[in-house]
């Protein structure tokens, strides 16, 4: 189909911005006939998946923008990428491997990004507002920014979000458009304990849970009697989004565009109507673990999605309450960006987490730089993404339990959790 180009669109095309601009433009219409969008819109930030070094394209992409002089035209934000750009040689990161990340990073910021090198950008710089137009990469990203802030964003893979950043513009379609952010599936939980629902693990587990049955559809949950905190809703969005294709839930009462059920459907019905029970959430919870409780353990992963401050001092309070050392032989390593780091080097949090051996990093991921060492047999995390990736990413079994877990487990040697669902 034709794509509808503004003036503005058509001097693009026509060389006005460079030929960076001019080529980014081509590849937004192409996308545009490709999901059959009548036109493009604007849009006012940027979040940029594509900056991981997944392989030898992505610089290439990056650097020959960069060399045709494109510029973004939006504020523009970066994921994790990968490396820790300050701390890769500590992690024993390959020179070669080094180089060409360095290289990426120094092309995504002669384009004007901002180098937040974050996976969870709604927790720090640039905060998106309700209702604002945005091109969002990051699966986690997408759906907190769709659901907890009310944002506008479909899902922008690799590439595109640069072209969208050096243009500001995206093809109107998917959850752009109002009429296609109703909910469809309604999600009730039955008979569970609001105390449990103030846990994060409660999030992730939920997370796992629902993405595996929700498809392409937009899932509302009903039932959830307490205020979650950005990180159990961080925990959730990042669950649901990995386990399935979610990139928008609603939960009533609670997030933005679900004050009441009808407004959640859109004034309509929900296609099927599925209860949740505790069973149901302890089946979910059992499935986030190929590891058994007592396997011996080689190292814990916190920090997927991005450690938060807030969770640098859960972290070192859990710490201090345990009063025993780690286990010699269990690593346990920390991944946050420089944003939460910064403000927890400001208060006590790290003196406890680095002097109990907590191996900090900033940056990037574990799914993207080798940090994990190729003879792990057995990693534990609390992130219910983690854990859904881990076996196939990693080769590894994964343990999955709370931070407590965690802390616990590490200072045993073995896996060990609470079973107190």
């Amino acid at each position: 189909m034709s794509v509808k180009l503004s003036d503005k669109d058509r001097e693009m095309l026509e060389g006005s911005g460079g030929p960076a601009v001019e080529m980014a433009l081509r590849i937004l219409v192409r996308m545009a006939e490709v999901v059959e969008a009548e036109e493009l819109l604007d849009i006012s930030q940027v979040h940029i998946d594509g900056c991981g070094l997944m392989s030898r394209p992505s610089l290439d992409f990056a650097e020959t923008l960069a060399k045709l002089g494109g510029k973004v035209c939006v504020p523009t934000t970066l994921n994790m990428g990968p490396l820790d750009l300050q701390n890769w040689r500590e992690f024993g990161i390959d020179e070669e491997f080094a180089g060409l990340a360095l290289r990426q990073a120094r092309a995504y910021q002669e384009m004007g990004c901002i180098p937040t090198w974050s996976c969870a950008p709604y927790q720090g710089y640039l905060t998106p507002r309700f209702g604002q137009q945005i091109a969002w990469g990051e699966s986690n990203a997408i759906a907190y920014a769709n659901s907890v802030l009310g944002a506008r964003t479909d899902r922008y893979g690799d590439y595109l979000d640069l072209c969208a950043a050096l243009t500001g513009r995206a093809p109107k379609y998917g959850l752009h458009i109002k009429a296609n952010r109703r909910g469809e599936v309604l999600f009730r939980l039955v008979g569970i304990d609001p105390g449990l629902m103030k846990t994060t693990e409660f999030y992730a587990v939920l997370g796992h849970w629902l993405g595996k049955r929700t498809g392409n559809k937009i899932p509302v949950i009903e039932g959830l009697s307490v205020q979650p905190t950005s990180d159990q809703f961080k925990a959730l969005a990042a669950a649901v989004a990995s386990s399935g294709m979610t990139a928008l839930f609603h939960i009533v009462g609670v997030t933005p565009e679900a004050g009441t059920p009808a407004e959640a459907f859109g004034g309509g019905e929900p296609e099927r109507v599925i209860d949740i029970h505790l069973e149901d959430l302890r089946g979910s919870r059992a499935d986030l673990s190929t590891a058994q409780n007592g396997d011996k353990l080689d190292v814990v992963v916190v920090g997927c999605p991005h450690f938060s401050y807030d969770e640098f001092a859960e972290l070192a309070r859990l710490i201090k309450a345990y009063g025993k050392p780690r286990h010699e032989q269990v690593r346990f390593v920390v991944i946050s960006c420089e944003t939460s780091y910064a403000l927890a080097r400001r208060s006590d949090c790290l003196k406890a987490i680095t002097d109990w051996g907590g191996e900090i990093t900033l940056d990037t991921c574990h799914f993207h730089t080798p940090m994990i060492a190729p003879e792990t047999k057995v990693l534990m995390t609390n992130s219910g993404k983690c854990a859904y990736y881990a076996p196939g990413h990693l080769n590894v079994k994964v343990a999955f339990g709370s931070l407590a877990d965690c802390v616990w487990s590490a200072i045993e040697g073995v896996f060990r959790r609470e079973e107190s669902w």
